[in-house]
Formats: structure tokens, C-alpha cells, sequence
């Protein structure tokens, strides 16, 4: 090869190495420190299963089957081809498949409500990794001695404290750290999997998957206790498909395949093996693998992957309330863009303060990461049978596939999803319950959100003048002033209240009148030049459409200014924002069901108001208000 030739791949080999390296840190974190306690739950007392050569070779067999069939090949090969413009997870996932299928209402439906049952368990998870991560690495230290047991939860709380209150600060500075660490972490693994393996080197058998057919033979209908806990090892899998549009589909996969698949499976291995050298060891297999001189050191640096793990859970959590908020399935709230240049870098402090106080329950409620091990899973396995169902029903449409092998691949891959599901559903009333509820709270109020905007959409169209009728009624007699006014206005026909208060109580009518309209797109990004679109009136009117991507936060002035191209000036400082301010009443006929009708008013009083959610400047608002009644 040419120098000329060697300097023109070099960049791009560059780029594609700090991709990887960034994956590292951000999509599998969660997935990296399932070793600290997934094999130990393996052969928990509730499993019934004793650490026997057959049952060892049984439990590793069926860990590296899980991992390659439903990390390798359904998230890494096929889930990432599924992207909506390069961006990945539940909501992603959700919005293309809707787009996939326009003229079909009742699947659309069907697509909705996976999506929001997919986000709502996804937040049950956030919850739960920083609690069960951060405990099991701390819990290291009682394997040196019992001294730490009474000051293992404090401790972590307090981690976990100064984790979140760092939030507000962005992940940019520190992100650049996480990469590196869980380098050195994957390579710990691998290399503390090597030095177990070496001890008993036939545990390499368990890849023959023999091993774990003649496991779940042995087994019968008790194989689904230790199935959830062999789920486990793949928790955070989820991450690879949500974190797509941070690095893209080949430096993830590069990752996978180079680091972290072949430290992970090493280190079960290693597990394994000191287990049929040592069954005591079964007790806690990660931190006995390594020489004694090593444990403190062990503690540390698994304490910090931990850390790393719920960093990229919570940030996904932010990312994903984010997206939620700008389709319309959840109450606007306060978010903080914490970079200049990466919009996805987003904080959000009623989140943070909810994760936060989940986390702080659940370890003062559980006390320890065997206990928290009931309560995982459940939320996980749950996200998976969604993302295989929303990629079953898309895969037809984006990657014209014929049914027959839609059925195969997915059936095959919903069955194992499904299998895992029901096997952590087994432990619902150990605390497998928490996420269940917490997904369950977030589904009702996300639903109940859809329900009461549609109610409110309807009573206000019905009370609305038609436009066309509004602007061949204004005539000379309605004083205009000079200026410009803005009012927020839905696709359709109607006059928005807000202007019909106006003219009813000051008897006036700008100059220039802007009907805004504003739309998220079923697509990440929608570039600059396609932002705007103005549609001259009569008499003054102007309809303004406005459109943004489920990954951007409104801008109205900065998207108002964009009219100039099209000769529309608009001079922020001389429009005027009228928005109304609706008060909702209980109507005699309600549209809702009464409880539901209560909990939207609460969401609703409890929204970031629109001027902030818009980035309106105040001095530029006037609110009208109106009541309405549901």
C-alpha cells in the first residue's frame, strides 16, 4: 500500500477505534458487570441447583447459548439493522415500525401501546442496575471480612449519591474516562477467566450445547429457577440497540466481537472452573477468582465499572423521557441540554430525583444484591419480547424479508424471550413485583397523558370557529394594530382559542397573524432546511409549520428567525406569543373515566410550561386563559 493510501484510511480507522472505545464505556457497561453476580445467583439456595461438574458444565452451557443467540445474533447482527435514521431503542423502534404500517389503525395502536410497555420497563431497569451494580461490587469487601457487612448499603448510597448529583453536569467531561476503564475492566475479566480456566481447563466443554440440553432434561419444570438467574448475564443487552445513534451499528459491533464478548464469556468460564475446584466458591465466584492479594484492588475497580453501568443507564433514561416528551407521550418537563454540540447529552431533574430516590428504596428495602436479584430481570426480559415483537413487525417492511423467514428467525428468538420472561415471572412475589409496579405506574400515567390530550384536542375543535370562515369574517370593523402575533395552533381548521379570546376581550387584531403549528417527526433529526414551511393567508394570516425529530428540543424563535430565506421577516422582539392558559374543569358528560380524568389534571397542572418548553422569552408572552371541560 501507498503512504498516499495508508494516509487516506487512517482517520477513519482512527474514528471507528474511538467509537469502539466510546461503546465501551457507554452500551456496555451494564451488560459488563453482570459477572459480579450473575453465576452466584446460578446456584443460589432458591435454585435448587448444587454445584456439581454436570450441573456447572448444565449452567455455562446454557450462559454462552443465551449470549450468542440473544445477544450476538438478535441484538448485534439483526436488532441494529433497525435503525430510524441511524437511531436505535424502545421509542425508535416504535416510531418506525408505526411508519412502516400508515393505513392500518389497529396495528398502529398495537405498535403504540408495545412501545410505551417497552419505555415504561426500560425505566423499571434504571431504576434497578444502579442498585443491584453498585451493591454487589461493594459487597467484595465482605469477602475479605464480616467488619463491612453493617456499612455495605451506606456505602453504596453514598456512591450512588455522588453519582447522581454529578448529573446536572453533564456526561461529556467524564464520558471521555469511561471508555478506558471498561477497556481495563474487559480485560480484567478476561485475563482473571484465563487464570480460572487454566485450573480446570475441561470447563471449555460447556460450549458444546449438549451441556445445557442435557441441563434442562435433568431439570424438568425447575429449570425455569435457574433460568432467570442465567438471565441475568445478559442484562443490559438492551443498551446495544438504545445507544445506536451514539456510535453507530459496526463500532458496536466491533466492540462486541473484539472485547467484550470474549472477556465476558472467559470470565463465566473461569467462574465455572473454580467452582468445580472450590464449590464453596459458589458463595461469590468473581471475587474468589482472583489471587487474595488482588481483592481490594478488585473492589475498587468494580465499584467503578458499577458506576460507569448506571451512568449509561440513567443518561439513557434522560435520552429516552426526552424522546417521550417530544411524541407527545409524556408531560412536558424542565430539560437541561448539557452539551453545545451533542443533543443528546440532555438532563433532567424531576428524573434524576425520581431514579435517584427508587434507587435509595430499593437497597434500604432488599439490603443486598442477592435479595435485588429477585427484583432483576423481569423489566429486562420484558423490553426484549417488545423489541422482538416492534422488530418482527418492521422487518418486512425495511428489510423485505418474505413471512416464512420472519417467522422462523423471530419466532425462534420470541420463543427464547418469551422462555425467560416466564422464568423470571417466577419471581414476582420475591420482588420480582418492583418492576412490574414501576412499569405499570408509568404505563397508566404515559396512556393517561395520550387519552387526556386527545379528549382535550377533541373538546377544543369542537368548540372552534372554522378558520376559513374566521378569516372571511374579519372585516374592517376589528381594529388591527402594528406588529406581529404568534398563537399555537393544531393541524386542521379550527381557530385556536387563544385568538378567539383575544379579539373577544380587546376587540383587536395584529397586523400580521402567525398560526403555529408544531410536529414531531417518526424520524430523529429533521435538518435546518427542512424546519419551516409558511403558507400565506388571507387578510395577514400565515400558517407556520414547525418541525422537529423525537431527538431535538423546540426552538420557536430560532426556528421563526429561518423565515427570512422566504422573505418572511419576523423581528422576535416586536411578535407577541399568545398561548393559552386552560383550566380543566369536570364536565357533567366527562370524556374520560373519572380516575383517569384526575390524573391527567395532575399531570397537566405539573407540566413545564409551554413559553420554557418553546424557549419563548417571557417578556414576549401573553397567556389567555380558558376553561374546558373533560
Amino acid at each position: 500500500m501507498s503512504t498516499a493510501a495508508a494516509s487516506d484510511h487512517s482517520p477513519a480507522k482512527h474514528t471507528m477505534a474511538a467509537l469502539a472505545l466510546g461503546a465501551l464505556g457507554v452500551v456496555y457497561g451494564d451488560i459488563g458487570t453482570s459477572p459480579l453476580y450473575a453465576i452466584r445467583e446460578c446456584f443460589a439456595a432458591g435454585t435448587g441447583v448444587a454445584p456439581t461438574r454436570e450441573n456447572v458444565l448444565g449452567i455455562l452451557s446454557l450462559v454462552f447459548w443465551t449470549v450468542t443467540l440473544l445477544v450476538t445474533l438478535k441484538y448485534v447482527i439483526l436488532v441494529l439493522r433497525a435503525d430510524n435514521r441511524g437511531e436505535g431503542g424502545a421509542l425508535a423502534l416504535m416510531a418506525l415500525t408505526r411508519a412502516a404500517h400508515p393505513n392500518r389503525p389497529r396495528l398502529r395502536a398495537f405498535i403504540l401501546s408495545a412501545g410505551l410497555i417497552g419505555t415504561a420497563l426500560f425505566f423499571g431497569d434504571a431504576i434497578l442496575t444502579p442498585a443491584i451494580s453498585v451493591l454487589s461490587a461493594i459487597e467484595g469487601l465482605e469477602v475479605a471480612t464480616d467488619v463491612f457487612k453493617p456499612y455495605i448499603a451506606p456505602i453504596a448510597i453514598g456512591v450512588i449519591a455522588v453519582l447522581f448529583l454529578t448529573q446536572r453536569r453533564g456526561t461529556a467531561s467524564v464520558g471521555r474516562m469511561f471508555g478506558p476503564v471498561m477497556f481495563a475492566w474487559f480485560g480484567i475479566l478476561g485475563v482473571l477467566g484465563i487464570w480460572g480456566i487454566m485450573r480446570h481447563p475441561d470447563v471449555l466443554m460447556a460450549i458444546n450445547p449438549a451441556h445445557a440440553a442435557a441441563f434442562v432434561a435433568r431439570e424438568g419444570w425447575q429449570v425455569f429457577l435457574p433460568l432467570g438467574a442465567v438471565f441475568l448475564a445478559i442484562t443490559g443487552a438492551e443498551a446495544l440497540y438504545a445507544d445506536l445513534g451514539h456510535f453507530g451499528a459496526k463500532a458496536i459491533r466491533t466492540a462486541w466481537f473484539l472485547v467484550v464478548m470474549p472477556g465476558l464469556v472467559l470470565n463465566y468460564f473461569g467462574q465455572g472452573a473454580i467452582i468445580l475446584d472450590d464449590a464453596s466458591a459458589v458463595r461469590n465466584p468473581f471475587f474468589l477468582l482472583p489471587p487474595s492479594v488482588l481483592l481490594y484492588p478488585m473492589v475498587a475497580i468494580a465499584t467503578a465499572a458499577t458506576v460507569i453501568a448506571s451512568q449509561a443507564v440513567i443518561s439513557g433514561a434522560f435520552s429516552l423521557f426526552n424522546q417521550a416528551i417530544q411524541l407527545g407521550l409524556a408531560p412536558r418537563t424542565d430539560v437541561q441540554h448539557t452539551s453545545p454540540q451533542e443533543i443528546r447529552q440532555v438532563y433532567l431533574p424531576q428524573v434524576n430525583f425520581a431514579i435517584f430516590a427508587g434507587v435509595v428504596i430499593l437497597i434500604l428495602s432488599f439490603g443486598s444484591s442477592s435479595a435485588l436479584a429477585s427484583a432483576y430481570g423481569i423489566a429486562v426480559s420484558g423490553t426484549m419480547v417488545v423489541t422482538s415483537t416492534l422488530a418482527a413487525l418492521a422487518a418486512g417492511k425495511i428489510w423485505n424479508w418474505p413471512r416464512p423467514l420472519i417467522v422462523g428467525v423471530f419466532g425462534l428468538l420470541l420463543l427464547i424471550d418469551v422462555t425467560f420472561l416466564a422464568a423470571n415471572l417466577l419471581k414476582v412475589l420475591d420482588g420480582g413485583w418492583v418492576p412490574i409496579a414501576i412499569a405499570i405506574v408509568i404505563y397508566v400515567c404515559s396512556s393517561t397523558w395520550i387519552m387526556g390530550r386527545a379528549a382535550l384536542y377533541q373538546k377544543l375543535a369542537a368548540e372552534g370557529a372554522q378558520l376559513t370562515d374566521f378569516i372571511n369574517s374579519v372585516g374592517p370593523q376589528l381594529p388591527r394594530v402594528r406588529g406581529t402575533a404568534a398563537y399555537m395552533a393544531r393541524i386542521g381548521e379550527t381557530v385556536p382559542h387563544a385568538l378567539l379570546h383575544n379579539i373577544k376581550h380587546n376587540k383587536i387584531l395584529h397586523e400580521r397573524i402567525l398560526l403555529l403549528t408544531v410536529l414531531t417527526e417518526d424520524m430523529p433529526i429533521v435538518l435546518r432546511e427542512n424546519r419551516v414551511e409558511a403558507q400565506a393567508l388571507d387578510k395577514g394570516f400565515w400558517r407556520i409549520t414547525v418541525r422537529y425529530g423525537f431527538l431535538q428540543s423546540p426552538n420557536l424563535p430560532r426556528a421563526l428567525s429561518r423565515l427570512s430565506t422566504i422573505g418572511l421577516d419576523i423581528n422576535i422582539h416586536d411578535t407577541s406569543f399568545f398561548l393559552g392558559r386552560v383550566t380543566l374543569v369536570s364536565a357533567l358528560k366527562p370524556l374520560m373515566p373519572p380516575w383517569r380524568r384526575q390524573l391527567y389534571f395532575a399531570l397537566a397542572r405539573n407540566a413545564a410550561s409551554a413559553p420554557d418548553f418553546f424557549r419563548i422569552p417571557t417578556d414576549r408572552v401573553v397567556e389567555v386563559g380558558a376553561q374546558i371541560a373533560l
